[in-house]
């Protein structure tokens, strides 16, 4: 569209507007029916750990959805000359996973706990045994479940849970509902009902420990539907939520909300079976639509759902970028102590270029990026550490790749047990986020430490809210068009692409690296025998 043709959609409300509330930041997003971004804005936040929980305050969530929004509508002003009234469709997406309980107020009982938490080991374990399922200690059942065990006392009082997405949603619209894909982190999902599994829904309620409770699990989770569904109409009282300068109408469609694993497929035009996607972030992880069930389960691989409700075999490591930042601020602060100010941009394509200048092995250095704790290795709680031996060859480019290379070690050793031991492959492999700002390098790194080509697309840039954004013209358009061809025909009809193959000299140095970086773990071995690397 042209710029006449973009300000004439805006008055008539021909647009779409995607959030995503993201681990470091809320952004917000607008598109007009070609797909294009036209206005944006976005607020900067953090998860703090109070009383051993990493957790988010709720005021926080809509200072940084209103902040953006303000953003995003001055955005509009600024180069359309127009107020931003009326918005044809709107959808929510957040980070996955995690616990908001609510009781028959509305009041939030405890506060939100994160997909960051790995606090729920004893009922991941027991609910998985009893399922025969994987469930992983970020999910909502086993967050409602410990608790159960744990006897909080808030249990009783519980008439709601959701996901973050889902929490905003409700309150946009007043609707208690989620997208398949994100409902597929809160209990696990039945693919030819695309509704929560009964039978594990009945197995939850017989538990000894559930029985004494006057709720029932079916009636406290959100409603499920899939991708192209309308979820709701914009209340006023969301409107006035969402924009504070009362400027924006009600009524606007809302899309089934969704997790930042879906937008992330969506945003990598990764919904067909037998392609696959990875983002990385603070967390990273990679999402394989399955064409075919895995052979049995696995703790270290999830089974979720493509926002149209395919299985999709996920690897979610918690640790990815945090160690790279943190070391990324040391660098520019020393610079600030010459008198240079560094961009960010320019910050991290000097250092990451100083990593094409390495040892393929890293020089015998190692790193482990735990922030938090990472269940895939084992490690309980976060503590980042930078490990060398006095015969480690020590210098800048050696330190910077092995911050790469530690950067994708969980996924890489989650990644291995699909294609070793299940033989999973993908058509295709499509990279997205913040380590891809600086062209080739990350992309090329990800590519040797998994042995598989890796693609990043033009639009993988735009990022989750942009998938969201387009999820939401998507439900608006009320097509009989399937997600899949919706994506290919509609949206991605010229996609720009590169495609980097691994380097069989890097894939050798990488594993010599990956064998350090195990050794370095400490090792549950079953019968206390130790594995040995």
């Amino acid at each position: 569209m042209n710029l006449v043709e973009t300000a004439q959609a805006i008055k008539t409300g021909k647009v779409s507007l995607g959030i995503e509330l993201g681990s470091t930041r809320i952004k917000a997003v607008l598109i007009t029916d070609d797909f294009n971004t036209i206005a944006s804005g976005s607020y900067v936040w953090e998860n703090q750990f109070v009383d051993g929980t990493w957790t988010y305050a709720l005021e926080d969530v809509w200072t940084g959805i209103q902040q953006s929004y303000t953003q995003l509508s001055a955005d509009v002003r600024s180069k359309y000359h127009m107020s931003l009234k009326h918005i044809n469709a709107i959808g929510i997406s957040a980070m996955m996973h995690g616990y908001l309980a609510f009781d028959q107020q509305a009041k939030l009982l405890v506060p939100f706990r994160t997909w960051r938490n790995n606090i729920t080991g004893q009922a991941a374990d027991e609910l998985t045994e009893l399922f025969d399922f994987n469930i992983p200690q970020r999910w909502s059942i086993a967050h409602l479940y410990q608790a159960i065990l744990n006897n909080e006392a808030h249990v009783k009082q519980v008439d709601f849970i959701t996901t973050l997405a889902g929490y905003v949603t409700w309150k946009l619209s007043g609707e208690k509902v989620l997208g398949i894909g994100d409902a597929s982190g809160v209990f696990p999902i039945d693919e030819t009902t695309d509704t929560y599994n009964q039978t594990m829904l009945t197995k939850f309620s017989q538990l000894d420990k559930v029985k004494p409770y006057s709720w029932d699990i079916q009636h406290i989770l959100p409603r499920v539907l899939p991708a192209g569904a309308i979820a709701g109409k914009l209340t006023a009282a969301g409107a006035s939520l969402l924009d504070q300068s009362g400027t924006l109408d009600a009524g606007s469609v809302i899309a089934p909300p969704e997790g930042d694993a879906g937008t992330g497929m969506v945003g990598t035009n990764s919904v067909r079976k037998r392609t696959g996607n990875i983002s990385v972030g603070t967390s990273a992880f990679s999402m394989n639509v399955l064409d075919k069930p895995l052979s049995k389960v696995y703790r270290d691989i999830d089974i979720v759902m493509t926002p149209d409700g395919s299985p999709v075999a996920m690897v979610h490591v918690n640790n990815c970028s945090s160690d790279i930042n943190a070391w990324a601020t040391i660098f520019r602060e020393f610079a600030a102590r010459l008198g240079m100010e560094l961009k960010p941009d320019r910050l991290y394509e000097t250092l990451f270029l100083e990593s094409t200048r390495a040892d393929a092995d890293a020089g015998g250095l190692a790193n482990y990026s735990y922030q938090s704790g990472e269940n895939i290795t084992k490690i309980q709680a976060g503590r980042p550490l930078f490990v060398r031996t006095p015969n480690s060859k020590f210098s800048l480019p050696n330190f910077m790749l092995t911050q790469l290379y530690a950067a994708f070690a969980p996924l890489q050793l989650g990644m291995n047990i699909l294609v070793n031991e299940e033989h999973v492959q993908t058509d295709v492999m499509i990279a997205q986020g913040g380590l891809f700002r600086t062209p080739v390098i990350g992309q090329q790194v990800l590519a040797n430490a998994l042995n598989i080509p890796i693609t990043v697309m033009s639009t993988a840039g735009e990022g989750g809210p942009w998938g969201m954004a387009v999820l939401a013209n998507f439900a608006c358009r009320q097509t009989a068009m399937n997600l899949e061809d919706f994506l290919d025909q509609e949206v991605f009809k010229e996609p720009e692409s590169m495609t980097l193959s691994p380097e069989p000299e890097r894939v050798a140095g990488y594993h010599e690296f990956i064998q350090r970086y195990q050794a370095g773990l400490p090792v549950e071995a079953a019968a206390g025998q130790v594995i040995k690397y």
